[in-house]
């Protein structure tokens, strides 16, 4: 089943821009905090929340900081208020009518003005606009904001719901969290999750305003353009959404200046609130589209919307049509899942975005670029919105619309069931229709997902449902996410695919009742897959789907990220420091047990040195499992095998993390990039060379995201107690055909060996890449073992030195030996190396260190440290 659409963006800021005829008085900035008994009262800021308010203001230290998440577990359980005045210039309150706005509270809270109660929240993801007309005095105007405690609020909600249990109840232990939290309309990784801590934060996370008019004011546009295949053209339809006090007359004004359209409309409107629809028809045969990154430009075009009764506004605009495609693949059963963007099948390269940080005030604009320009230059061209965490800020759209990376927007609900009480199912009404009319112009976003796990959690029984209560728990199921969800985004949204769940089998999901009997079906959607004590270098164990949307393994985040939370005397993997701050069960021993299948783990006398080794042997481990991992669904794009195969997507878990701790992530909190992110350019190059061993052969695959090629591979057998190759093939020339996967060189290892002689499976190792028919190399290098390097005969110490750093930051290694994984670690200077976690298969090699702040050749020199696997023992 297809989908044909187009979309169009509009990139504004968080906090909407009134229109003219709107007199805005903002009210952010100094507010007062203080807690239910009066114990603590601070100056606050806002947009914040009660725990950043609390370090600022000296009372609490970095929350962050080592044990902190349970010593100040005490600020999530008090209640507290936040208080300030305002005055009202006289023509201002002389107005028709005057709204509150605010546009996000965390989470539930009354709100009074003057005295009087104006309203209430419950849900952290929605804006809230109150009337006060006639309540603003001459002078000083007391707002206050009471906020309950969201750990109590979640228990009291549960509790009062005595008809059938809502599981889970808890998180598991490890994850040292609050209770409850799918009663609540907040980010649920903020009870606690598997990569993160427990803050059940306070506060008012966004911008407030007042806001005064006569006749009317915007509350919102969006923007859909629509394509008509049969005439090649294009239609964009606008929706304004109006507030409105008096009945009034007017005209709006469309206009798309490069394109050379516009058009004029008549406005009536009566009093209330209202949509009015208008459309632009497009005159101009062809347009610039929008494409991911890696496939083509992402074309922006100016739209301006002018509203005779309010002024105008300009936005950005981008066309693009995506279609989801799930219908029969010759020699396969069940149905394909893939994207079509622009008329072409993109495979989806990229990860799982979780938030930024636990407190979302904290979230600067350059934190998310840094993540994203990360993303961008590992060649991902999407990301996955995962539903335990927030809706981001408008920026992250905005920004992912200029670099071309894909969302994949879940809803924010996550590995649990939900109450479906009458004024639960509203509250997530209302938040889902604020959020796709807030979301739904930005080309970057091409699909929408209900929710993370939910359908598996039934299906597989994750929760002990007993038989007989099953179909209650999926009446609630379809009632929370088809009857509602899904109802109000086809409503709100033509533009872009649902699905209902993630993993799902999609349409087959929607034949069995919305559940399926196995969501993790690889026939059908798209699959999460982990498994951390099997080999995970046995590629054969991996499911061959349609679509992995969720597969990793963990690593530990650098000693420079640690030690900013934590002492010496945590640096060690039997801490209590180290205990604590893993929150996934047996997580420290699944990565030391994945690590010694294929290396020997270190053992230094020195404990610090140790330390450094172990965490350096997790992200070497982490590295080659995803890079095996992810080279097997590339290659298996092309491919049915048994029946299964034709992947076109993985998005491995996670590109990022929410706080300094061991996890799933690439890129550590703060930026730093794991070995994972650098091998990540490499494994999503455009073009790609990935090798595998299968029934004693060595298979070389060619993967092309673009265009044909005509290639050959050049093939290297290389000892490791020297630096000459023991001996070179190359293959014949071979079509790479464009947005598949070839199989370019295939050959018997043990042939192999003794063709070329003074090599064994444990003295060599083997190296390879794409060359055009002129010698040119188009993919980058890559290598496969022939056995663990754990068991690898040769292998010495290689005495890695540098001659120091030259200007322009050029770091030039020297060797005695052969080298693997070579790292180089320059502590907390922001930046990264142009190439990392790499062979080193020369006397020399030279990798240039790309810095994010100023810095200086001695600054880098004094925090060099360089690591290889044979240091480590």
């Amino acid at each position: 089943m297809c989908h044909h659409l187009l979309t169009l963006i509009a990139l504004a800021s968080e906090e909407k821009s009134p229109s003219l005829g709107v007199d805005v008085i903002s009210l952010n900035g100094k507010w007062q905090l203080m807690n239910s008994n009066s114990s603590v009262s601070v100056s606050a800021e806002v947009p914040g929340c009660v725990h950043t308010t609390l370090q600022r203001q000296g009372f609490i230290s970095d929350p962050y900081y080592r044990f902190n998440d349970l010593a100040y577990r005490w600020i999530s359980l008090d209640n507290w208020t936040y208080t300030t005045s305002f005055s009202v210039p006289s023509h201002v309150r002389g107005k028709g009518k005057a709204v509150l706005v605010f546009e996000g509270v965390d989470t539930v809270s009354t709100i009074s003005l003057n005295g009087l109660t104006i309203g209430k929240t419950d849900n952290m993801f929605r804006r809230y606009d109150f009337d006060v007309t006639g309540l603003l005095k001459d002078e000083e105007n007391v707002l206050q904001v009471w906020i309950m405690s969201a750990v109590t609020y979640a228990s009291q909600r549960s509790h009062a719901h005595t008809e059938y249990r809502v599981p889970p109840d808890c998180p598991p232990p490890v994850q040292k969290g609050e209770c409850h939290v799918n009663f609540i309309r907040k980010a649920q990784s903020s009870f606690s999750w598997d990569w993160g801590p427990s803050f059940p934060t306070l506060g008012i996370w966004k911008g407030v305003r007042l806001e005064v008019f006569n006749t009317s004011r915007v509350l919102s546009y969006t923007t859909s353009p629509k394509y008509d295949s049969k005439h090649s053209s294009w239609t964009v339809e606008v929706e304004l959404f109006f507030d409105v006090f008096v009945a009034s007359k007017g005209l709006v004004h469309l206009s798309i200046p490069l394109l050379q359209s516009e058009a004029e409309f008549q406005l009536s409107l009566t009093p209330g609130q209202s949509k009015k629809s208008f459309r632009i028809i497009l005159f101009i045969l062809s347009v610039s589209l929008w494409w991911p990154f890696g496939h083509g430009e992402q074309f922006l075009y100016y739209l301006t919307i002018d509203v005779s009764l309010e002024g105008g506004e300009t936005f950005n605009v981008a066309f693009r049509t995506v279609e989801l495609v799930q219908e029969p693949i010759p020699s396969s059963p069940g149905l394909s899942f893939y994207f079509r963007i622009n008329g072409k099948p993109i495979f989806l390269k990229g990860s799982n975005w979780i938030p930024v940080h636990a407190f979302q005030d904290q979230v600067t604009t350059d934190m998310i670029t840094i993540l994203l320009r990360s993303a961008q230059k590992a060649n991902m061209n999407a990301l996955r919105v995962w539903g335990g965490g927030v809706y981001e800020q408008d920026i992250f759209y905005s920004l992912c619309d200029m670099y071309g990376i894909m969302i994949w927007q879940d809803f924010m609900f996550a590995c649990a069931l939900y109450p479906t009480e009458k004024d639960f199912i509203q509250t997530v009404r209302e938040e889902v229709t604020q959020q796709v009319r807030r979301l739904k112009s930005h080309p970057s976003v091409v699909i929408w997902s209900g929710n993370n796990e939910n359908e598996a959690a039934i299906a597989t029984d994750w929760f002990n449902i007993p038989v007989a209560a099953r179909p209650l728990y999926v009446k609630d199921y379809v009632h929370l996410y088809v009857e509602n969800i899904r109802d109000i985004v086809l409503q709100e949204d033509s533009t872009r695919p649902f699905l209902v769940s993630s993993p799902t089998n999609g349409v087959e999901s929607e034949k069995e009742g919305w559940v399926a009997k196995d969501p993790y079906d690889p026939h059908y959607g798209d699959t999460h897959f982990y498994s951390y004590y099997k080999d995970c270098w046995d590629w054969t164990a991996f499911p061959r789907t349609r679509f992995a949307s969720e597969y990793g393994f963990q690593s530990w985040p650098s000693l420079s990220t640690l030690s900013k939370v934590s002492v010496s005397s945590d640096w060690d993997f039997s801490s209590n420091f180290s205990a604590h701050r893993q929150h996934h069960e047996d997580g420290n021993q699944q990565m030391l047990k994945q690590a010694e299948l294929h290396y020997i783990l270190p053992n230094s006398t020195d404990p610090l040195q140790k330390y450094r080794d172990t965490i350096y042997i997790t992200q070497v481990m982490q590295a080659q499992c995803v890079k095996i991992q992810t080279e097997f669904y590339r290659r298996s794009r092309s491919d049915i095998v048994e029946g299964k195969g034709h992947t076109m997507g993985t998005l491995y878990w996670q590109l990022n993390d929410i706080w300094q701790g061991p996890s799933w992530s690439s890129v550590e909190f703060g930026g730093k990039w794991k070995m994972l992110h650098y091998w990540a350019t490499d494994f999503y190059a455009p073009i790609l060379s990935a090798g595998v061993e299968d029934k004693g052969d060595l298979l070389i695959y060619g993967v092309s995201d673009i265009v044909i090629l005509y290639s050959c591979s050049q093939v290297k057998l290389h000892s490791w107690s020297s630096f000459n190759a023991v001996c070179s093939l190359e293959s014949n020339v071979t079509t790479i055909k464009a947005g598949g996967s070839t199989l370019v060189f295939q050959h018997s290892i043990s042939a192999l060996l003794t063709q070329c002689g003074n090599c064994t499976r444990r003295s060599c190792i083997v190296t390879f890449h794409l060359s055009s028919p002129e010698g040119q190399m188009i993919s980058p290098h890559n290598h496969i073992f022939l056995s663990s390097p754990r068991y690898a005969e040769g292998l010495q110490k290689p005495n890695i030195t540098d001659t120091g750093i030259v200007q322009n930051f050029f770091v030039t290694l020297h060797c005695s030996f052969p080298a693997v994984y070579v790292w180089l670690d320059v502590d907390n200077i922001p930046g990264h190396f142009d190439v990392n976690g790499f062979l080193m298969l020369s006397k020399k090699s030279t990798v240039i260190f790309g810095a994010w702040r100023p810095t200086t050749a001695e600054e880098i020199t004094s925090n060099l440290h360089i690591t290889s696997l044979r240091d480590v023992y």
